[in-house]
């Protein structure tokens, strides 16, 4: 990100009756932005969430294209970690620990990471500010249910969602068996995924000959190796997050099928959302699910690559972000 100022925060998020008055669960962020804009840029605000087993870090490479090829039209950028991903899964460690803390056995859902994006969008930080919303997955599902936390309609210029995995409620139940099984195959893939080696070079290596890292764009990886790892006390790496509060992140329908609710019923978020879905059709979002999601959208997209777009393709879906951010900066027709 040489070419970016990158400042790193940390926001304190809503009291949650899970904890004693006064914890508070952490949101780590960093704020991307051009070393010579102005502070009063007329330029739009960012704001980027990540997939399940991600960081907001994963979303780099895609930032500084959007960057490069938005020119003025984009003042800054903020990146979200889930309260249980990345940094915010260090500096959440005492109080998520399911050993100790009886409260937070089910981890940190989409709707409690939803709240906290919201109340930073709410936040003197972004006050007066031409906002974006963009989440990937199950980031995607956070950006529009953070909408319920905000005025209506909610300060966002617009939503663009990318390969979004809500899903009506009754579609999920219609073929439950099928993906409970799936489910089931991700949580137990989970929580056998190695997450130790000796070394950042030795990790790197590894995972650019395994799946999912070898479908990766090699920014995205390093990134991953730089931001998702960290030191252990005998001098080895691991991931930073705890893979069983990443785990509980797939048995949980629930905020699925809230934002998908949200699309059927509220055309204030509808209307503004963007679709961007990968080319290759993939399991986690069959046709029909995206077919029934769309109605009603701002517009619908397509990037080449898997579901993991963003990281296999940042340079693709950073071009098709900016294509909908000239749509928005394009003044409308007056019939």
């Amino acid at each position: 990100m040489s070419s970016l100022r990158v400042d790193s925060l940390v926001f304190d998020c809503p009291q949650n009756a899970r904890e004693a008055p006064g914890e508070r669960l952490k949101m780590a962020v960093k704020r991307y932005s051009r070393e010579t804009t102005p502070q009063a840029s007329a330029g739009l605000t960012l704001l980027f969430a990540h997939c399940v087993g991600a960081h907001k870090e994963a979303w780099e490479p895609a930032i500084e294209r959007i960057f490069a090829l938005a020119g003025a039209g984009v003042n800054e950028a903020y990146a979200f970690d889930w309260q249980t991903h990345g940094d915010s899964a260090v500096l959440n460690r005492q109080l998520l620990d399911p050993e100790t803390r009886a409260g937070r056995v089910d981890g940190v859902s989409v709707r409690e990471w939803a709240e906290a994006i919201a109340a930073f969008v709410r936040s003197p930080a972004l006050q007066g500010k031409r906002i974006v919303a963009i989440g990937h997955s199950a980031g995607a599902g956070a950006m529009l249910l953070s909408t319920k936390h905000l005025p209506s309609p909610p300060p966002y210029q617009t939503v663009i969602v990318v390969e979004p995995t809500a899903i009506p409620g009754e579609m999920f139940y219609r073929e439950l068996d099928y993906r409970i099984s799936t489910m089931e195959f991700v949580v137990s893939a989970t929580l056998a995924r190695r997450e130790t080696w000796k070394s950042r070079d030795v990790a790197f290596a590894w995972m650019r000959k395994r799946v999912p890292w070898v479908e990766w764009d090699e920014r995205v990886v390093k990134a991953f190796v730089d931001h998702g790892l960290e030191t252990t006390p005998d001098g080895q790496v691991r991931i930073k997050g705890d893979r069983r509060h990443e785990a509980l992140c797939y048995p949980d329908p629930i905020p699925h099928f809230e934002a998908a609710d949200l699309l059927a019923t509220t055309p204030a978020v509808t209307g503004r959302t963007h679709f961007v879905w990968a080319e290759a059709e993939n399991v986690l979002v069959p046709r029909d699910v995206r077919d029934a999601l769309i109605v009603g959208a701002a517009s619908v997209s397509g990037v080449k690559g898997g579901h993991l777009i963003v990281q296999e393709n940042p340079d693709g879906v950073a071009a098709t972000i900016c294509t909908i951010l000239e749509r928005l900066a394009q003044p409308k027709s007056r019939l």
